[in-house]
């Protein structure tokens, strides 16, 4: 409705309806009276407001202003009070999340309330607390700081700033010295160092780039001409590079002719494992401020990122999967790096791809999306050879680097030390006595797998889940991975009282321990989730690697992708085999990049890289064609297979999961389902269930599934319009929680 209707309606007396929605799990929006006194000119869809909602408040946006309520006009409730003097997005952000709540068939209301952060989801006020600048006073330009000798850390300092000839923020001096603080004051005493204006970041920036770019080999500046030619316009560029061909290179040789016209720049990493060594890189290369947007940042930091951004006061954001939604002031160019990577796909509450919704994000900003990857995903191949993508190939490594040998080591009848083969053990040592790095890799964290009675069979469950709990013997506990609950190591078996306790299987924290007795005299550090937690704990173990300062890396899947070790020439798998035998029609993709990323870390310079992966199925098909072939060879055959099949991508899903404390509910819930889309099946939607969840008890609740699948993507979605707004009628969706997930990525 526009403004001057809403002027007229206010002449005539008329109240005004303000259509809301609120983040909440409901397939609605709610009507609302306008404020009291309000001014007409500064309602705009997208604003926050408090609004009055059960017993309490919640912080609502506006959809629309309306002129009717389909409700009583006397049963509405009043807007408390509007929070935002204009809309924090505009309308091409907007234009999104309506897009993604009708493609995802999830709540408006909580859609939008996944483009803020917390704290302005939280009714926060929407303000950047100003950070201090510092740079050198006209003395500071000139003087020695050798004349600081006997004061170093103020010496070091000093040197910063002389080195960097701009001012500099409280959040970078951080990033550069975290006590920083301390040498501040006697440099202003000594009028060495002043207080500057933020805006004079800008105006001391003569440029946006350090000199310290790299030469590129012939298939690198093929990749940056063609996107740098295709700025300015919508198009997906899908960026597959082998592991160390340069792709962060081609990225910031990208990003900056995206500056350079005044542009921002949105990159998505998969893990914030990977923002470290990122960060570090491009805060050498660009001589300006970069955001970051992550789950380890306070909710402060994170509001702070996203208005910087939404005002266009920063230009490079990096961020994980919830970033995507950061508005820009000037939109320039989106990457996804490691596009392949399922953490890109959210799997709780409002299930999107970040991928998928960053393509058409950039479709209706009219920018360049560009994805890169070692090993991409089979949509992204698959959009490749629909010509929706265009492919741009990196197939040598950058520099002198040469990719590394990959071995099958055969461990069948062969003795182990807790998963150790003694040809692995020797290679280790070859390595070690050359002072080069070692990594190894297990996809397992904590101790043993399984807790086992030797001489009864009785294994340690989970009270609540259908799994074991895992061994994590420092700590003395028992924990389930999937709901949390924990309980102390028992020195006992509970029910023959007398039978001998023992630990079944790898973990990371079992090949640590041998590890250290094997090799006492050198360095090993593990990295999984367990021996991050502590903040800042990752930035000083990578920099203890690249330091040289250890010796053998042992870690899990945050190891797979985007590190890079230069002194890292034995990479070992340790157990390859876990990923060959599943029931998920991925697992054979998700292994290969996995081993392909893994190997990748091997032989990064100079240095000639091995990889040597331990199996019992040296004779498997997916690993001799990744032995004697590549990813893309192994891709092509796994198209073809889907392809017939009927799997996606060359068919679109739709799982329905439902969870209840009673195991009979959600199997009644999703029968109903079934009866009730069947007069709107034309006969091109196979629906199949409903079945028990491949894990069918999750933390105290049974789980079943109900899968959907289609060749025509649009009659699928048909469906689910026509058939969401009476499923929340159903009597038993009241006794279930039940949920959508568009385009799974696995099914459990």
């Amino acid at each position: 409705m526009n403004y001057l209707k809403t002027m007229a309606k206010l002449g005539r007396g008329n109240e005004l309806i303000f259509r809301v929605a609120v983040s909440v799990p409901v397939y609605r929006l709610f009507d609302y009276l306008a404020p009291d006194n309000f001014e007409p000119a500064a309602i705009k869809a997208g604003i926050r407001l408090e609004v009055p909602f059960g017993k309490g408040k919640k912080i609502a946006f506006l959809v629309e202003v309306a002129d009717y309520s389909e409700l009583d006009s006397s049963k509405l409730k009043r807007v408390s009070r509007i929070l935002d003097e204009k809309s924090l997005l505009r309308a091409k952000d907007l234009r999104l999340l309506h897009w993604a709540s009708r493609y995802y068939h999830h709540p408006l209301g909580e859609v939008i309330g996944a483009a803020f952060p917390v704290a302005l989801r939280q009714g926060k006020l929407a303000v950047v607390q100003t950070e201090k600048y510092y740079n050198l006073t006209e003395s500071g330009k000139t003087v020695d700081a050798n004349q600081l000798q006997r004061a170093p850390k103020q010496k070091s300092l000093l040197e910063k700033l002389q080195q960097e000839q701009l001012p500099l923020s409280e959040t970078e001096l951080s990033a550069w010295n975290k006590n920083w603080r301390p040498l501040v004051k006697p440099l202003l005493d000594k009028q060495l160092i002043q207080l500057a204006q933020p805006e004079s970041k800008v105006m001391f920036a003569a440029s946006l780039v350090r000199d310290d770019t790299l030469q590129l080999n012939p298939q690198q500046m093929s990749a940056v001409a063609a996107i740098k030619e295709g700025l300015g316009r919508f198009g997906v560029f899908l960026l597959e590079g082998i592991t160390g061909s340069g792709k962060t290179e081609v990225y910031l040789q990208v990003i900056r002719a995206v500056l350079e016209r005044g542009q921002q720049v949105l990159i998505l990493l998969p893990e914030i494992t990977l923002t470290p060594q990122l960060e570090e890189r491009f805060g050498q290369r660009f001589a300006i401020a970069q955001c970051l947007s992550h789950s380890k940042l306070t909710d402060r930091e994170r509001q702070a990122a996203w208005l910087k951004m939404q005002q266009g006061d920063c230009f490079i954001m990096l961020g994980t999967r919830s970033a995507l939604f950061t508005p820009l002031k000037n939109p320039g160019l989106i990457i996804l790096d490691e596009e392949h990577d399922v953490s890109f796909k959210q799997q709780e509450g409002f299930r999107f791809s970040a991928r998928d919704v960053a393509v058409v994000r950039g479709k209706i900003l009219n920018i360049p999306v560009l994805l890169g990857s070692a090993t991409p995903s089979l949509e992204s191949l698959h959009n490749v050879d629909k010509k929706h993508y265009c492919l741009l190939h990196l197939p040598e490594r950058a520099g002198n680097a040469i990719e590394p040998v990959l071995q099958l080591l055969d461990i069948r009848n062969k003795p182990m030390q807790e998963g150790l083969s003694e040809q692995l053990i020797e290679e280790i040592k070859i390595t070690l006595a050359k002072k080069e790095q070692v990594l190894l890799f297990l996809n397992r964290r904590g101790f043993a797998p399984t807790l086992i009675c030797h001489g009864c069979g009785w294994v340690a469950r989970c009270r609540r889940c259908d799994a074991n709990l895992v061994i994590h013997y420092a700590e003395k506990m028992l924990r389930c991975h999937h709901c949390g609950h924990e309980q102390r190591l028992i020195a006992h078996c509970p029910a023959c009282k007398t039978g001998e306790l023992t630990a079944l299987g790898l973990g990371t924290e079992r090949v640590e321990k041998v590890l250290t007795e094997l090799f006492a005299d050198k360095t090993i550090i593990r990295l999984d989730r367990d021996s991050i937690q502590r903040k800042g704990s990752l930035e000083g173990y990578l920099q203890q690697i690249n330091q040289g300062k250890v010796d053998i890396i042992l870690g899990t899947q945050m190891l797979a992708k985007g590190h890079h070790f230069p002194n890292v020439t034995l990479v070992a798998i340790l157990d390859v085999d876990s990923g060959l035998f599943s029931i998920d029609f991925r697992a054979a993709e998700k292994l290969a990049q996995m081993i392909v990323q893994v190997s990748g870390r091997a032989g990064r310079c100079e240095k000639p890289g091995k990889v040597i992966m331990q199996t019992r199925r040296p004779e498997h098909p997916l690993l001799t064609t990744l032995l004697r072939q590549d990813y893309r060879s192994f891709a092509k055959t796994a198209l073809a297979e889907r392809k017939e099949a009927g799997l996606p991508p060359f068919s679109h899903q739709i799982l329905l999961r439902a969870q209840a404390v009673d195991a009979q509910m959600p199997q009644l819930f999703l029968q109903a389902i079934v009866e009730l889309v069947r007069p709107c099946n034309k006969g091109h939607i196979q629906v199949l269930g409903p079945v028990a969840a491949p894990m069918a008890r999750r933390a105290g609740l049974y789980r079943y599934q109900l899968l959907f699948q289609s060749a025509k993507r649009r009659e699928l979605h048909k469906l689910f319009d026509d058939a969401v707004p009476e499923i929340e009628k159903l009597k038993q969706a009241k006794k279930v929680r039940w949920s959508l997930d568009v385009d799974p990525v696995d099914l459990y």
